[in-house]
């Protein structure tokens, strides 16, 4: 026997409330609760058979069947290649690339059978994408159907590597009664779309909208379900693209890909450091070179700070690719610490290439370019840093050292600063290329910059 039920659930976070709300309580978004249905079975569970169960020794590990693609970088982000039956949501802005990417990494594997489900673009419109991509293949299959009954019959008849929805808002369950793209239809989309792939050894690409404050649109509970999110992101302005990792079952976690988005489709970056440091104009003001890591990628990038006497009652703030309440914090320091009237000069930030980068070690590199512009004192151009800086005004350590060393070395600087306890565990004698400066204080970083000022 089975009864209805009804519920009001926001669309906007997923939260579930039992009268309906013009602003939501739980995210504060107004007229996003919406009524839904729900049919819930009075059945007795002890009709039910018992869960079947193995012994762990018994069972085969799956890491060495692996799919592997012709793009190192999107290999590096999934860990290695593709698991095969794994359930991997891949989000991102409106745009910026996403069908791009899948549909070219379906069509450039010589082998890979793919069934590619689009409820955004007609048929015409794939077919015009895929010859400016290139077909090298004739293993990909293209669909317009939105109802997953449909769907999930198509793909165990062709019985494909690969299957990709585009998007997962856009498909609806005929099991349950809601509209298309809300949270109850989503849920229910992803769980029929996980129990394909996990029996049927399918993987299964969910590619996902995300919000104004750039999660991924739906319950909370579908980056649960799923064994990778994926995040495609980048400043429309530029052509670079990053496609990083936030949570993966199969590999490391925080690891990213760069790609170039060309009137081709998109082209992997296997050198990006000298690819972001390309465009830099040596010599001037503001700028600094930091060494960041990105997964377990060495990065150098580009910061530039822009200093200058405020004309209003307000200084201004804004930072473009660094946080915003962490370039307040250093602002301050250097106010303390080192007696620069921060509080009524406007700042402004930029890390370049339309990168977004959260790593504590950026903040040297940070603080050097804005004492850089303060003072209008260009630093050196063959000198870049790594380095947390804390409320005290000291050098943090930072970890994996070696490895931005190592790059900075690579790329053919001469000197990096780094933190005092991080060369105490240093062994100079295997970077004989470049000379390393161990700071414990951001006052003695600016002093001896001073003294090799051009």
């Amino acid at each position: 026997m089975t009864k209805t039920k009804s519920s009001f659930v926001c669309h906007a976070c997923g939260a579930v409330f039992p009268k309906w709300y013009g602003k939501c309580p739980q995210c504060g978004t107004w007229n996003s609760i919406i009524e839904e249905t729900t049919i819930v079975s009075n059945k007795n569970s002890s009709s039910f058979p018992a869960a079947a169960i193995y012994p762990i020794e018994e069972l085969s590990s799956e890491d060495s069947e692996r799919i592997v693609f012709s793009y190192h970088e999107f290999n590096r982000v999934l860990g290695g290649g593709l698991v095969p039956g794994s359930f991997i949501l891949l989000g991102g802005e409106p745009g910026i690339g996403k069908s791009t990417l899948l549909l070219q990494i379906a069509l450039h594997h010589p082998s890979l059978k793919c069934l590619y489900v689009s409820g955004e673009e007609s048929l015409s419109q794939l077919k015009m994408r895929s010859e400016r991509i290139g077909i090298t293949t004739h293993q990909t299959f293209i669909s317009n159907e939105t109802n997953t009954d449909q769907i999930i019959k198509a793909a165990k008849e062709l019985q494909p590597n690969l299957l990709i929805i585009d998007s997962i808002q856009t498909v609806y369950s005929p099991k349950i009664e809601a509209f298309v793209g809300s949270p109850s239809q989503i849920r229910q989309c992803a769980s029929e779309f996980q129990r394909l792939a996990k029996e049927n050894h399918i993987s299964v690409f969910l590619i996902g909208h995300i919000t104004k404050d750039g999660f991924i649109a739906g319950p909370k509970l579908l980056e649960h379900m799923v064994d990778v999110v994926l995040q495609f992101e980048g400043d429309e302005h530029y052509g670079y693209r990053i496609l990083r990792t936030l949570k993966n079952r199969f590999g490391p976690t925080h690891e990213l890909g760069i790609f170039e988005m060309a009137s081709n489709g998109l082209r992997e970056i296997s050198n990006p450091s000298e690819a972001l440091l390309a465009n830099r104009t040596m010599n001037l003001s503001g700028t600094a070179v930091a060494a960041t890591i990105q997964g377990i990628r060495p990065l150098l990038i580009e910061v530039q700070a822009l200093v200058s006497s405020t004309t209003y009652g307000n200084p201004q703030r804004t930072s473009t690719g660094f946080d915003h309440r962490r370039l307040n914090m250093l602002l301050a320091i250097l106010e303390k610490r080192l007696g620069l009237k921060m509080g009524m000069q406007d700042v402004f930030l930029n890390i370049t290439g339309g990168l977004r980068i959260d790593d504590p070690a950026l903040d040297l590199g940070v603080v050097c370019a804005l004492i850089s512009s303060y003072f209008d004192i260009s630093l050196p151009s063959q000198t870049c840093f790594a380095g947390e800086v804390g409320l005290a005004g000291e050098v943090r350590p930072v970890d994996r050292i070696e490895q931005r060393v190592a790059e900075a070395a690579r790329i053919g600087f001469k000197q990096i600063f780094i933190p005092y306890p991080n060369a105490k565990n240093l062994d100079s004698k295997l970077f004989i290329n470049i000379e390393i400066i161990p700071v414990e204080h951001i006052k003695q970083v600016w002093q001896t910059l001073q003294t090799q000022a051009p």
